[in-house]
């Protein structure tokens, strides 16, 4: 008589399971102790360009043998690519692209667009990530990665609930947010504060956080430093307004901050309690904020590392490391288990995907006790020490059978090491035939000259230049002067623009179309797409940090009319840029070396009362002046201005005098200097032009 009787085993799932913990991989140990707490997906480097040189990383053989732990236990795996690159590292960036793509990661991480170009042509299957180093912050900035074909944003850092959710709401594209760790004062990507003081640049992934040193504003001691975010009990709220992926940052931190940080999400992901206690002690700075979530960008925001809270980690680590001990029984299975006579016993096992069969020795006719459903059952529910739980069990057994224990021990043994070998197995991304085009040799000729004002007050009337550049705001207010300079006049789109403001200042601009504005310039993606709907000519800011010939290809094809290349670029790579498209270099300037929501020289009472001009004093007493931009965010500015010598500048076709804190005379002297190709004698800085940075 054959008995056949089926068992479902409930476990206890995500209620939210479409949503994804995003942990750091730094190391292998991080590694481990981000998929054994329930991480759904890890982030890590591998090779020179992401933005954590100096973590452990996965190079080699480490990548493929991470992605296959991985894998095995049903996480996923993505790979930072989120640096820029320079022309003569993209044969390198195309090897380590071809290694990564061979280990079968499941997406790449990008910052630049010669990055984007080649993941997407040579390897469409893989997806594409727009890096945080992108400043994706509003509506428009997503629609452009839509169009450009990537699958998932990581929203800046400096958004609210609300703004998260008007940018779900309007764009259908993926979205990613950071839940959990350090905050950066500059927007990540428009931050140049460790490459001008320390030649070690964020953009080439080796940030020295010159940030969290004392730089004070009046007596207020650490004005840069941010505490670190945790907006962890907000994550049933972002799941609801579409939010997909939900990241945890700390690449450079210790095993036991990503277990304790994976193991709060995934609790608070399930309406559970979590132990926020534990994971303040084991790393922050004074304590964590969420203001930015409920846009509350006060003094309460900042904080810095001190002893209490490094003293607080040892009290902790030990028990934190008992969380990523054990392999985690993630991955469910069915099993079915027959046993019949006179022929072998088999056990099948599925994964849902992968489907193995084990089989064993023929039952012995029973003496005693016959195997029975029941157990049988507990049997092969022995998962422990793999990542698998038994989801359901069947059985079809003859009565009057015997398979022992061990037999049972065995064939389960069996089918899930084979079953997480086959897991384990990756599946390598196919290459296309392609190759990054060949751009001919850049000819540039005649050398022009633009200026750039702050203020409309700024601008002398009896100077020469080619081009002026007015900030957007200045134009709203100043609207004689789109008819004063006609086809020279470049509106400077707002650096930041956060959903917030987004829908008033279309409309402003579409006003100033109105009146005869034709073209714009834009340090940000979310302008391109701006500009193109109303039909503007569109202008490259530095601020797009391009580096490249290929980006800068890009951005013609595009169709932008010129670009002003990065500032953090050499004068003997500039001249390497290949292309047709005109390229330009700011010659003088206080130049901005970061963009911030939160002002550091804020009172206790906000804004009220400031002129938007104040400054931080850095540990030497130098002082650094700040801008505040329609209080909509705040500019950094260097403590000297950039002056180059106008006889030592070529390969370029413009140059722009960027004037922030310059009143009219000066602006005047200077324009006519660079005019006459007189070099200006005065205490300044030749900014990064000549100097090697890392």
């Amino acid at each position: 008589m054959l008995t056949q009787v089926t068992f479902y085993v409930v476990k206890k799932v995500d209620s939210m399971n479409r949503i994804e913990i995003l942990a750091p991989a730094g190391g292998k140990e991080q590694l481990i102790a981000a998929v054994r707490c329930g991480a759904d997906a890890v982030y890590l480097g591998t090779g020179s360009f992401n933005a954590r040189r100096n973590a452990e990383n996965f190079a080699g053989d480490g990548l493929t043998e991470a992605v296959s732990y991985c894998h095995g236990r049903g996480t996923q795996v993505h790979v930072t690519l989120n640096t820029l690159v320079y022309d003569n590292e993209l044969i390198s960036l195309e090897r380590d692209l071809d290694r990564i793509a061979e280990a079968g990661v499941d997406a790449v991480i990008i910052q630049d667009l010669a990055v984007l170009r080649l993941v997407e042509k040579k390897y469409p299957t893989l997806k594409r990530h727009a890096s945080t180093q992108m400043t994706i912050h509003n509506t428009d900035g997503a629609r452009l990665m839509r169009d450009m074909g990537l699958d998932r944003v990581v929203l800046s850092r400096e958004l609210s609930l609300k703004e998260i959710e008007k940018i779900c709401s309007s764009v259908d594209i993926e979205t990613e947010v950071f839940v959990h760790g350090a905050l950066c004062m500059s927007c990540s990507g428009a931050c140049y504060l460790s490459s001008m003081l320390g030649g070690r640049s964020g953009n080439r992934g080796l940030c020295a956080q010159p940030c969290r040193l004392d730089f004070r504003s009046g007596k207020r001691e650490y004005a840069l430093s941010l505490k670190d975010m945790s907006h962890i009990k907000y994550l049933p709220e972002l799941a609801n307004m579409g939010v997909c992926s939900f990241k945890i940052e700390g690449r450079m931190k210790r095993p036991e901050y990503v277990a304790a940080a994976v193991t709060a999400c995934k609790k608070a992901a399930m309406g559970e309690e979590y132990d926020l206690d534990s994971l303040q002690a084991v790393f922050s700075r004074s304590g964590f904020t969420d203001g930015y979530a409920l846009g509350k960008r006060n003094l309460d925001m900042f904080g810095y590392r001190r002893h209490e809270d490094v003293k607080a980690a040892t009290g902790v680590l030990g028990e934190l490391a008992g969380l990523y001990k054990k392999e985690r029984q993630s991955v469910p299975v069915d099993c079915k288990l027959e046993l019949g006579t006179n022929r072998p016993s088999v056990l099948t096992v599925s994964d849902g995907m992968n489907t193995v069969v084990s089989r064993g020795s023929v039952p012995q006719i029973a003496k005693n006790r016959p195997t029975d459903a029941e157990s049988a059952k507990i049997a092969i529910a022995k998962t422990g020490g793999t990542p698998f739980y038994l989801n359901s069990f069947e059985a079809e057994i003859e009565s009057g059978l015997m398979l022992p224990m061990a037999e049972l021990n065995s064939l389960r043994r069996e089918a899930l090491d084979d079953l997480l070998t086959i897991r384990e197995t990756t599946i390598p991304h196919i290459a296309a035939d392609y190759s990054f085009p060949e751009l001919a040799r850049h000819d540039a000729k005649e050398v022009k000259i633009r200026a750039r004002f702050d203020k409309a007050s700024q601008i002398p009337d009896d100077v020469v230049f080619d081009k002026i550049i007015v900030p957007a705001f200045e134009i709203f207010q100043n609207t004689d002067l789109i008819e004063k300079y006609g086809d020279r006049l470049i509106c400077e789109l707002p650096s930041l623009l956060f959903p917030e403001f987004e829908d008033s200042f279309a409309e402003k601009l579409k006003i100033a179309v109105k009146l005869g504005l034709k073209a714009v310039i834009t340090d940000n993606l979310y302008g391109v797409k701006l500009a193109k709907e109303l039909g503007l000519e569109i202008h490259g800011g530095h601020g797009l940090n391009i580096v490249n010939s290929q980006s800068a290809d890009v951005f013609t094809k595009m169709g932008l009319t010129d670009i002003t290349l990065s500032w953090e670029m050499q004068m003997k790579r500039i001249g390497a840029i290949g292309g047709e498209i005109p390229r330009g270099i700011i010659a003088y300037g206080r130049l901005p070396l970061m963009r911030f929501r939160p002002c550091p020289a804020q009172g206790t009472k906000g804004c009220s009362g400031c002129d938007g001009k104040k400054f931080l004093k850095d540990r030497k007493g130098i002082e650094f002046p700040i801008r505040c931009q329609n209080r909509m965010y705040s500019s950094l500015l260097n403590s000297l201005p950039l002056i180059l010598d106008p006889n030592k500048i070529n390969n370029v076709d413009f140059i722009t005098l960027y004037f922030t804190i310059e009143n009219k005379s000066e602006c005047r002297h200077i324009i006519n200097a660079y005019n006459d190709g007189e070099k200006l004698d005065e205490q300044h800085t030749n900014g990064l032009y000549f100097r090697e940075i890392m």
